[in-house]
Formats: C-alpha cells, structure tokens, sequence
C-alpha cells in the first residue's frame, strides 16, 4: 500500500484537490474533519480545562480557541499536545482498516504535514499550490478573515516555495478544476505503475 501525504498551505484548494483524489477511488483520511470531530468529542473537555471558556455545550468553539492560541507558541504547543496524539491514533485506525480492504493507495489530507512531522510516515507527498496572488485573493474572501489573521496562519505553515520543493508532485489549482483533476489522475496512474513494478521485483 502507498500511502499518499496530501498537503498544502492555506487557500491553495487542498480540500478540493482531496475530494478529486476520493472521486478517483483513493481513500481519503481528512485530518481537519478527525479535528473537527474531536472538538465535539474526546478532545472538548481536556481543552476546556487547559483553555477555561473555549467550549459551549461541551463543543470547542473554534472561533474562541483561535483567539486563545493564534500567535501564542506556548498556547498552540498546550494544544497540540493534547490533540495530535489524539489525532494520530484516528489515523492509525484508518490505516489498519484500509489495509484489511487491501486498498493499493490511501492518503492522508494533512495540512501542517511538514510541520507536524506526518511527512516522515508517508511514502509520496503531493503538495496543492497556487500562486501568491490567488492564494490571498482566496483567503481574505472567506468570511471573518482579516489581513492579520492570515499573516498569523501563514507565520505558523511552511512556504509554499518549501513545500514544493519537498513534493515528490505538485497540483496547480489556478488553471481551473479540469487541468487539477487530470494532475491528479496523472499522480494516481504513476503511482500505480510504480506498485506493479515493484510487485513485479
């Protein structure tokens, strides 16, 4: 089995890039929707405790919890530690199922890959860019984003010249969703070739 890190920074179009990978018959893990989870789950009340005030009705409240830890280290070092083991044991479990499926390739959508360390457990990485310009004009258009914020996000993800420069391939989401989905159907083809060369040795 290939597994398959899928990354890129923000505003870059991973999520969508994810879904073409699912709709060409690859399992997908999304780290954001297993966080996502968890904030309504195990992860709400160590959370509230370590962050009084950030949930409401036992849900963590995002828009509270990113006011308490954006551009904080030490507050996103308190968080991280209670939700990235959480997150990998999600992640394990989904690899061992979809290893008694026999599925040939999986990937995992995480999008602090690099910096989170996922990179060194994955055997291909896929990086989604975009240049500047569109990455901005993308991020500052969701609603309640502000300059600042995004500076804030950005100052925390490796650049995006890094990331590429990392990727075994690249996904270019400024030419439109067609261009995107043959790039990616592309990787998929390549990738397994690659499984029945070395099935083949």
């Amino acid at each position: 089995m290939i597994r398959v890190g899928l990354t890129g920074s923000i505003g870059m179009g991973k999520t969508t890039t994810a879904e073409m990978f699912r709709e060409a018959g690859a399992p997908v893990l999304d780290s954001d929707r297993i966080v996502h989870d968890l904030y309504s789950g195990a992860a709400a009340a160590p959370i509230e405790k370590e962050f009084p005030g950030v949930t409401a009705g036992g849900v963590v409240d995002r828009a509270r919890l990113a006011a308490r830890v954006l551009g904080d280290a030490d507050a996103m070092k308190r968080l991280e530690k209670i939700v990235h083991p959480l997150v990998w044991a999600a992640r394990d479990a989904f690899l061992k199922e979809q290893e008694e499926k026999g599925a040939p390739i999986i990937v995992y959508d995480v999008p602090l890959l690099f910096e989170t360390g996922v990179d060194k457990s994955v055997d291909v990485i896929v990086v989604v860019s975009a240049p500047e310009d569109v990455q901005k004009a993308r991020v500052l258009a969701r609603p309640g984003m502000t300059e600042e914020k995004f500076a804030a996000i950005l100052a925390k993800q490796v650049p995006d010249a890094e990331k590429r420069a990392r990727a075994d391939f690249v996904v270019h989401t400024d030419k439109g969703l067609e261009a995107a989905r043959e790039e990616v159907r592309a990787i998929i083809e390549k990738l397994r070739m690659r499984q029945k060369a070395t099935d083949r040795t």
